[in-house]
């Protein structure tokens, strides 16, 4: 009966590492956005619309391909 459930014990240890791994990179990404995206404010009473004052060369995006934000212009009004 031992052996029958070490077996099963050892086959399991993959199934637990890939879901603890997709959990940690969920909450990781999680926590990304909440402290790096611009639509989230932390602060409303100094800065209630941190979208305004993002830098047009801030990359902001978790992945983009091809995209040099060094040499983009801004495009857009100061409010």
């Amino acid at each position: 009966v031992i052996n029958v459930l070490e077996s099963y014990m050892k086959s399991l240890i993959p199934l637990f590492i890939f879901i603890g791994g997709g959990a940690t990179m969920s909450m990781m990404y999680l926590g990304r956005l909440a402290l790096k995206n611009p639509d989230v404010s932390w602060d409303r009473k100094n800065n209630p619309e941190p979208w305004n004052k993002m830098d047009v060369n801030h990359q902001y995006k978790l992945f983009t391909v091809n995209m040099d934000y060094s040499k983009l212009k801004k495009d857009r009004p100061d409010f």
